[in-house]
């Protein structure tokens, strides 16, 4: 059981040329069955505003894309897609596909990046999302979702052991990223697979540096800035060992107000 993150440059705009570019990777890579595969935020397009362009309906070619690599690997998959909203906008989702192909969970992202104009074309998402797998209670999250603990610190509250964070992260940001990613897993006391693309858009540089990350934040994996294909083995009773020893979730309080 194993965590797979790929990282790679995603092709502007171009579905079939990203679908291509995962394939390839996967079939170079070792992925045992029952492992969970994390494919970047907005995987087959890269972080476009135009919505029009490269939204799709639940049945479009990246879930389509996604839902085959699921069946094909015996595998979870999660994949970064842009999906069509009523109203015009899209939706920054992590779509979960189990081994059998079937949808097991969509997350839409809470927080689109105001900064970068996310806002004005994708709208954000209602809640929470976890799932299982492997015995973990997982929670996707996406690229700017990152910036807010109190969005770790829920998920945890509802059972969350194991954090996934795709994202299109751009370079000149990196150290937060990296820090970042190790404070959630730190103060979560959680496994964190940050999995971000690398190479470059009209818009952006990006540098890659996935990683992934114990509960103690320890990388068991990481990556530079070049295409590669992250595997850690995540343990689940040392995780719950690790709370046990070292109780700290047990002391956190609630419903703090300013006096």
């Amino acid at each position: 059981m194993n965590l797979v993150g790929l990282q790679f440059d995603i092709a502007w705009e171009d579905k079939p040329a990203n679908g291509n570019a995962v394939k390839r990777l996967l079939s170079e890579a070792d992925v045992a069955p029952s492992s969970l595969i994390v494919l970047p935020e907005l995987f087959a397009t890269g972080f476009t505003m135009d919505v029009a362009s490269v939204g799709e309906a639940c049945d479009g070619p990246a879930h389509a894309l996604a839902a085959e690599l699921a069946v094909k690997y015996r595998s979870f998959v999660v994949a970064g897609i842009a999906t069509l909203a009523p109203g015009g906008r899209g939706r920054n989702e992590a779509v979960v596909y189990g081994d059998d192909g079937r949808e097991v969970a969509r997350y839409c992202k809470l927080h689109p990046f105001s900064y970068a104009g996310e806002t004005a074309h994708y709208e954000p998402g209602e809640d929470l999302v976890l799932f299982e797998w492997g015995g973990f209670t997982v929670a996707p999250l996406i690229c700017y979702d990152l910036r807010f603990p109190e969005t770790f610190v829920e998920a945890t509250r509802r059972g969350a052991d194991l954090f996934v964070v795709i994202a299109s992260w751009p370079a000149q940001r990196r150290r937060h990223w990296s820090t970042l990613l190790a404070a959630r897993a730190i103060e979560n006391q959680a496994y964190v697979v940050g999995v971000n693309r690398c190479g470059s858009d009209p818009n952006c540089a990006y540098a890659g540096d996935s990683v992934i990350l114990d509960p103690a934040g320890e990388a068991l994996a990481s990556a530079a800035g070049s295409e590669c294909v992250l595997t850690a083995a995540p343990d689940l009773p040392s995780l719950q060992e690790y709370r046990r020893r070292f109780p700290v979730l047990q002391d956190r309080r609630r419903n703090l107000s300013a006096r």
